[in-house]
């Protein structure tokens, strides 16, 4: 027979998105209220953003993921943020054309691989989001790519990008931590048995 269901908590990792939606936010803030999407602004701006988002995502990711697979997924990630962050703020006066560069190249691969966490693990309370992430990632890439673009654009969309993955990580990280999923108890059991008399 089977008891009512037992509520658990449900994901030890919800600060890690919280933590993730931080350089997003402040990100965000910054490019909406500076009057310069110059190219060179958007350049600084990424590169302090993917360097400190590499480290965060892959350094908690490792110590709270238990997949292996999964935290290599992330660990690749935050590889790829810090390199092209860096490349973003050593060549600072690149222009357009590298700002465009290095956004799309580190967005099209950690877009991808996080949506592919997402797809593979469904049974992970995260999955959900790490897709949702994933692909609006990939959007943003795409939209660097096949859209006309100017500096103004650019910069614009790389921080209404930012808000937005920024408010739903903290949505999501908040969900993994109030949020719980409930099990069925199943006991098992001989049901009594009398004969007729």
């Amino acid at each position: 027979m089977t008891d009512a269901p037992r509520t658990l908590p449900r994901s030890p990792y919800w600060g890690v998105p919280v933590a993730r939606a931080i350089p997003f936010i402040v990100t965000a803030f910054v490019i909406t209220f500076s009057s310069n999407h110059s190219s060179q602004v958007g350049l600084f701006a990424y590169g302090v953003f993917a360097i400190v988002s590499g480290v965060i995502v892959g350094a908690l990711s490792w110590r709270t993921i238990r997949e292996r697979s999964v935290r290599v997924n992330f660990l690749i990630q935050g590889i790829s943020s810090v390199v092209f962050g860096s490349l973003a703020l050593a060549f600072n006066s690149g222009g357009l054309g590298f700002f465009l560069f290095c956004a799309t190249m580190n967005s099209a691969i950690c877009g991808f691989l996080e949506l592919y966490a997402g797809l593979r693990n469904t049974k992970n309370p995260a999955a959900r989001d790490w897709a949702v992430v994933g692909g609006l990632t990939v959007v943003f890439a795409l939209v660097l790519i096949f859209f006309p673009t100017d500096p103004v654009f650019a910069v614009g969309m790389f921080g209404a990008y930012a808000a937005v993955i920024g408010l739903f990580l903290v949505i999501a990280g908040l969900s993994l931590r109030w949020g719980t999923h409930t099990t069925p108890v199943t006991r098992t059991g001989n049901p009594r048995s009398g004969k007729a008399s």
